[in-house]
C-alpha cells in the first residue's frame, strides 16, 4: 500500500488518468465476461466448456458494451503514441523505443507459456492424453488471440504514428474503408479478403488513439503547438501545427467535446443498428456459435460502429471520471490493477482450468443446464472461487509484470549502429508473432506433448530471446549512457 501511495503521489500532473481507468475497467470486463458466460459440461466423461451466448439471445445486445477490445486498442494507441514521443524528445530512436517497449508484454507472456509447456510435459509424462494435453494448453492460451493483434500494431508503430502526423484521422477511415471491403469477401467470396481485418479493425482502432494523445496533449500544452517533436521551431515545426489544427480528416486531434461525445454516440449506435438488424451482420460482437458471421474474429464494420459508439460514451464520461481520479484512493485502486493488468489477463482461463480441474476431481462439478436457475445461482460462487484462484497466480507471477523497469533515458546512436538495432528488434517481434500465431493456429485436440506446437514455442522463445539480449545491450550496437 505504500508503494501505491507513493506512485499515486509522483503521478505527474498532466497525466491522463482516464486512460489508466479505461484499461483497468476492460480488464476487468474481460476477465468477468469470460467466467460468466463459460458454461461447464461433460464430453465424453471429460470437462469441457463453451460459451453461453448462444443459449441467451437476449444477452446479446450487451455485448456492445461488453466486447471491450476496442477500448484496449485505443488506450493502446494513446499510450504508445505518448511512450514514442517521449523517447524520442529525449533523443532516442523508434528502434529503441520498440526493443524497452517489448518488455512489458513479452516477459508476462514469456512465463506463462513456459509453465504451461512445462505442465503439459510433466502431464505428458505421466501417461496423459497428448491430445487432451493439447485441448487444456489451448483454452488457457485463448488470451494470445488478442496478444497477436497487440504485439502487431505496436510494431507498426513508429511508421504508423508517422502516417498520423501526416494525415491524421484519414488513415482510420482508410483502414475501416479497408474492413468494409474484407466484409464483402465474407458476404460474397472469396472470405479470404477477410482476413486483413485481423489488422486493419484493430489498427484503425489504435490510430483514433493517437489522435486522442494528439488533442489531450495540445489542452496541457498549448504553447508546444508551434513547435516538432524535438521542441525546434521553424517552418517545418509551423506546418506540423497547421496539420494538427486542420479540420476534417487530415485533423490530428480527436474532438473531445461532450458534442463530440454526443454525436459519436449516437452516430455508432444508429449504424450499428443498421448494420446488425437491417444489415446481414449478428447482433452479438462476441462469438456465438452457430452464426453465420463472427464480428470479432476477424473485426467486422459492425465491430468498428460499436468503437465508435463507445468512443462517444467514453468522451462523455471522461470529465466526472477524471474529476473522481484526483482523489488518492481511486487513483490508488487503478494504479494496483494497472501494475498486473496483462497478468490477470493472460491467467485468468488458466484460473479456470485450475478450478474445473480441481472441482472435478473432487466430484464437485456442478453442471447445470445454461438459464437455469441453479446455473444462475452458481454464477456467484463460480465468479467468486476463480477469483481467489486468480489472485494466487497474480501474487506468484504478477511480480514477473510489477517490476518491470521503465528504460532509463538513452543518447542518439550512429546510423549503422541504428539500422542493425532496428533490423534485429524488427526480428525479435516477427519471432514472437510467429510463434503466438502457430500456437493460435494449431487445432485443438492436435496431439501436442508440450501442449504448444513444438515450431510455436521456438519461434517465440528465439524472438522473445533476441528482444532481451537487445533490452540488455549484448546484441547489437551498445547504446551510449
Amino acid at each position: 500500500m505504500r508503494r501505491l501511495r507513493q506512485l499515486a503521489q509522483r503521478t505527474p500532473p498532466g497525466r491522463e488518468r482516464y486512460i489508466d481507468l479505461l484499461r483497468a475497467l476492460a480488464i476487468t470486463m474481460v476477465v468477468l465476461g469470460h467466467w460468466g458466460v463459460t458454461v461447464i459440461g461433460y464430453d465424453h466423461g471429460r470437462p469441457a466448456g463453451h460459451s453461453a451466448l448462444g443459449d441467451l439471445r437476449w444477452a446479446w445486445p450487451l455485448t456492445w458494451v461488453a466486447q471491450v477490445m476496442p477500448v484496449f486498442f485505443l488506450v493502446g494507441g494513446y499510450a504508445n503514441a505518448a511512450s514514442l514521443t517521449a523517447r524520442r524528445r529525449r533523443g532516442g530512436s523508434a528502434a529503441g523505443w520498440l526493443v524497452d517497449r517489448s518488455a512489458r508484454l513479452i516477459r508476462p507472456t514469456t512465463v506463462l507459456l513456459l509453465v504451461l509447456a512445462v505442465g503439459a510435459g510433466i502431464a505428458t509424462l505421466r501417461g496423459a492424453d497428448p491430445a487432451q494435453v493439447r485441448t487444456v494448453v489451448w483454452f488457457a492460451t485463448i488470451p494470445l488471440w488478442f496478444l497477436v493483434a497487440y504485439v502487431a500494431v505496436v510494431a507498426l508503430t513508429p511508421p504508423m504514428y508517422a502516417l498520423h502526423r501526416r494525415f491524421g484521422l484519414a488513415v482510420p477511415t482508410a483502414l475501416v474503408v479497408l474492413v468494409a471491403l474484407g466484409d464483402l469477401g465474407r458476404l460474397l467470396g472469396p472470405a479470404a479478403l477477410a482476413d486483413g481485418n485481423y489488422l486493419f479493425g484493430w489498427l484503425a482502432v489504435h490510430q483514433v488513439g493517437f489522435a486522442w494523445y494528439d488533442a489531450a496533449r495540445a489542452d496541457t500544452r498549448r504553447p508546444a503547438d508551434a513547435t516538432g517533436a524535438g521542441g525546434r521551431a521553424g517552418p517545418a515545426a509551423d506546418a506540423d501545427a497547421t496539420r494538427a489544427r486542420s479540420r476534417g480528416l487530415l485533423r490530428r486531434r480527436l474532438p473531445l467535446s461532450r458534442r463530440a461525445g454526443v454525436l459519436l454516440l449516437g452516430g455508432g449506435l444508429a449504424a450499428l443498428v443498421l448494420l446488425t438488424v437491417a444489415g446481414p451482420y449478428p447482433v452479438a460482437m462476441l462469438h456465438v456459435p452457430g452464426e453465420r458471421l463472427d464480428n470479432a474474429a476477424p473485426p467486422s464494420l459492425a465491430l468498428m460502429a460499436a468503437a465508435v459508439a463507445q468512443l462517444g460514451l467514453i468522451l462523455l464520461l471522461r470529465r466526472p471520471a477524471g474529476r473522481r481520479l484526483r482523489r488518492s484512493g481511486p487513483w490508488q485502486a487503478v494504479l494496483a490493477v494497472n501494475a498486473v493488468v496483462l497478468t490477470l489477463f493472460l491467467w485468468h482461463l488458466t484460473a479456470a482450468v485450475l478450478l474445473v480441474g480441481l472441482l472435478d476431481a473432487l466430484g464437485l462439478l456442478p453442471t447445470p443446464p445454461v438459464g437455469s436457475a441453479a446455473w444462475w445461482a452458481w454464477r456467484v460462487p463460480w465468479l467468486l472461487a476463480l477469483a481467489a484462484v486468480l489472485a494466487v497466480l497474480v501474487a506468484v507471477f504478477g511480480p514477473v509484470e510489477a517490476r518491470t523497469r521503465r528504460p532509463a533515458a538513452t543518447g542518439p546512436a550512429a546510423a549503422g549502429g541504428r539500422r542493425l538495432r532496428a533490423g534485429l528488434a524488427v526480428a525479435g517481434y516477427a519471432g514472437v508473432l510467429v510463434g503466438l500465431l502457430l500456437n493460435s493456429l494449431a487445432p485443438k485436440a492436435a496431439p501436442e506433448p508440450l501442449g504448444l506446437p513444438a515450431p510455436a514455442l521456438v519461434a517465440y522463445l528465439a524472438g522473445a530471446g533476441l528482444l532481451r539480449l537487445l533490452r540488455s545491450g549484448r546484441a547489437g550496437p551498445r547504446r551510449p549512457g
